[in-house]
């Protein structure tokens, strides 16, 4: 059996569902994270695993035990929050120690963890200043330390890096993956940020609209989308309109799935060169391009084609390698790299 098991969960507020009978299964040590929009459930979902919000119906079980019958203060559950939640008039020290006092924590152990927990985020040094003193990374770490001193039996954290600039989160988020590593303990991790999502997790649940869409390692979610709202959310897709010139591409790759929706990854698009041999299973598709964006490690070409307006990922463009608006250019597709869903937006196989 899983470490932690939700099973058919149902949270039913006035006049709305946010969660509709979401299933989920984490194992010891792993990294799980809920990913998916504003309002999807899944900040819903780990309040209801801490005991913030019960249930409407379904159960939570953790290690065995019902975790709906154990008041949210004996669940010993860790809990990190997005704003940092730090108490301004105690020291770095004391706020990360106030979760022991409940406990009855013996003195001297008490100071041996929180100086441990503390270390563990490199907030060592810093163990007599004020919060208010420090920076949002430092408070966050705070938080994180004030977590897991209590040595809980699963953490919880709920977007803890939204309010850190860019490049903040990606320190932090490293930082979190390795100490969550050097711990080992589960951990479930709600966030909106794809790439986050796929920098970190063991696994990831996509959610929409209070149901699970997908299930899988980051590699599976990117590269094996299941849903259509999955391909869409989590990376950049490109979504081929419905003309002759689709039918077209199709047919020239010897595609004959009935699919409502064709996509293709930006990345799995590339730009031919004139007189250069066409791979096998591949078609050149000629258009016009309306728009170059140059990102640094990459660029992206905006194409007109009979199939529809595409974006075209170049990886490590060369220095002055500018595509300007209205430039001729041929778009390669690749057989292996369209991705086909149904009516009700669920991957199809590619039949050829």
């Amino acid at each position: 059996m899983a470490y932690l098991t939700v099973k058919d969960g149902v949270k039913q507020f006035t006049g709305f569902r946010a969660l509709n009978g979401v299933s989920i299964s984490v194992e010891r040590g792993e990294f799980f994270t809920l990913l998916g929009p504003s309002g999807c459930g899944k900040t819903t979902l780990l309040r209801a695993i801490a005991g913030f919000n019960d249930l409407t119906t379904g159960s939570i079980l953790l290690d065995g035990q019902d975790l709906r019958a154990i008041p949210p203060h004996k669940r010993d559950i860790g809990m990190v929050f997005q704003d940092y939640a730090v108490f301004p008039h105690l020291s770095v020290f004391d706020n990360v120690a106030f979760g022991l006092k409940p406990r009855k924590v013996p003195a001297d152990q008490v100071k041996t963890r929180v100086a441990e927990a503390l270390k563990a985020v490199h907030l060592e040094a810093l163990a007599e200043r004020l919060p208010a003193a420090m920076s949002g990374g430092q408070q966050q770490r705070i938080g994180l330390a004030r977590a897991m001193v209590i040595n809980p039996r699963l953490l919880l954290m709920d977007e803890p890096l939204s309010n850190l600039d860019a490049k903040l989160r990606i320190e932090l988020r490293e930082e979190i993956r390795d100490i969550q590593k050097r711990v080992d303990i589960a951990t479930i991790y709600v966030t909106h940020d794809q790439e986050e999502a796929l920098a970190i997790s063991d696994r990831i649940c996509v959610m929409s609209a209070g149901h699970i869409e997908q299930i899988g390692t980051p590699q599976d979610i990117y590269g094996n989308p299941q849903t259509l709202f999955v391909a869409n959310f989590v990376g950049t897709l490109n979504t081929l309109k419905d003309t002759e010139g689709r039918a077209k591409l199709l047919a020239d790759l010897g595609l004959h799935t009935k699919a409502a929706h064709w996509t293709v990854r930006p990345e799995r698009l590339s730009l031919a060169k004139a007189g250069e041999p066409i791979p096998s299973r591949s078609v050149a598709v000629p258009g016009t391009v309306s728009k170059f964006t140059y990102l640094g490690r990459e660029a992206h070409v905006l194409v007109e084609t009979a199939a529809g307006a595409v974006v075209v990922q170049i990886a490590n463009p060369a220095y002055g390698a500018v595509r300007n608006p209205g430039d001729e250019v041929s778009v390669l597709f690749e057989h292996s790299a369209l991705m086909a869903f149904d009516a009700d937006s669920k991957r199809l196989p590619l039949e050829s």
